[in-house]
């Protein structure tokens, strides 16, 4: 691990709601919160304060002796499933599921990267599939197993409004069989040892885009009616969203998203245009949606959103960020943490 990642980890950036329901939940196994905070420079009344934020080493000790002392090694996919998106702070957002199952499965990605940062996520659809294959950045060692299964339980838990099935994979191995598993998710298969942990989950009641559509579109495409084509333009910007979304920095570029589109630059940008909207107007939006959650949500250092956001320094953020609100993300911070020192 280098250095600059090792400071980083004592830098505190996730809610200790997470740890508190963590303990709760454990402690209904028979593990004492005592224990699981042993070493870890945690209190119980630190956990009990939500404006308090923990560090990925905090969050990786506790962890760490939870793993010792869990006696089944499902209980962190069961805790995960308890994670539905009220439990991430974004209670109002889950009725968005119902109305655009697409945004949905956008949002997992999104809020969970902000509320809960202990792994990246790469997102990627064809057609009406999805898949989000898991990143491990910071070096979890042997952790890693129990991150993952949180993870996908909470995935599995908010996903399930909008995805009747679930291909679940681990790059580790059980001891279990695949029926223990399923006891857990009757409406997931359950594969280990695999090459990537990964959820493949297809939306409900739509069928899977064949693999020739877009060579369809083009022949097609001088005898479509007006709404087919608007449909495609569509489409696309859904598309863009969630690669936008699923790496919202430097390397989101026009041409970057058109190549893994496998569509041309110009066919992009005419996508776009068709929908009324452009690939800087998609990319700022989300970028301020992100910036936004970090600033509430979050304690995160200015310079590690801007970064994160693609800017090369805070100054720039800072910048962008005003013209796109009218205030600075300095103001923003101020008015959470005023929000909620406010007594309920």
């Amino acid at each position: 691990m280098d250095i600059s990642n090792s400071i980083a980890q004592d830098v505190p950036i996730m809610s200790a709601r997470y740890a508190q329901r963590f303990t709760q939940f454990m402690e209904k196994r028979g593990v004492k919160a005592h224990a699981l905070l042993k070493n870890t420079d945690m209190s119980e009344e630190l956990l009990t304060n939500h404006e308090s934020f923990l560090s990925i080493n905090q969050v990786i000790r506790l962890l760490d002796n939870a793993t010792w002392l869990m006696t089944d090694e499902r209980a962190p996919f069961q805790f995960g499933q308890q994670l539905d998106l009220p439990s991430h702070g974004l209670l109002g957002f889950a009725v968005l599921g119902h109305e655009n199952p697409r945004q949905l499965i956008s949002m997992i990605v999104q809020y969970l990267r902000v509320g809960l940062p202990l792994m990246d996520m790469d997102l990627s659809s064809t057609g009406s599939t999805f898949r989000i294959r898991l990143i491990d950045t910071w070096d979890l060692g042997h952790i890693l197993p129990c991150v993952t299964k949180i993870y996908m339980g909470s995935i599995h838990r908010i996903a399930s409004q909008v995805c009747d099935h679930f291909d679940i994979e681990f790059s580790f191995s059980t001891t279990m069989g695949s029926p223990a598993w399923q006891t857990l998710a009757g409406n997931s298969e359950f594969r280990f040892n695999q090459t990537y942990s990964q959820v493949t989950m297809p939306l409900m009641g739509r069928p899977a885009k064949p693999n020739d559509a877009s060579l369809e579109f083009l022949m097609a495409r001088n005898r479509q009616p007006q709404e087919e084509r608007n449909r495609e333009s569509d489409e696309t910007v859904m598309q863009v969203r969630e690669l936008i979304m699923s790496q919202p920095g430097r390397p989101c570029t026009t041409d970057n998203i058109a190549r893994r589109l496998n569509i041309s630059t110009r066919t992009l940008r005419q996508h776009l245009s068709a929908a009324g909207t452009s690939f800087r107007q998609l990319r700022n939006e989300i970028r301020e949606n992100f910036a936004t959650l970090y600033l509430k949500d979050t304690s995160v250092p200015l310079e590690s959103i801007a970064s994160k956001l693609g800017f090369s320094d805070q100054a720039g953020f800072t910048k962008a960020y005003r013209a796109w609100t009218g205030t600075t993300p300095g103001d923003i911070r101020k008015q959470a943490r005023k929000v909620n020192n406010t007594p309920g």
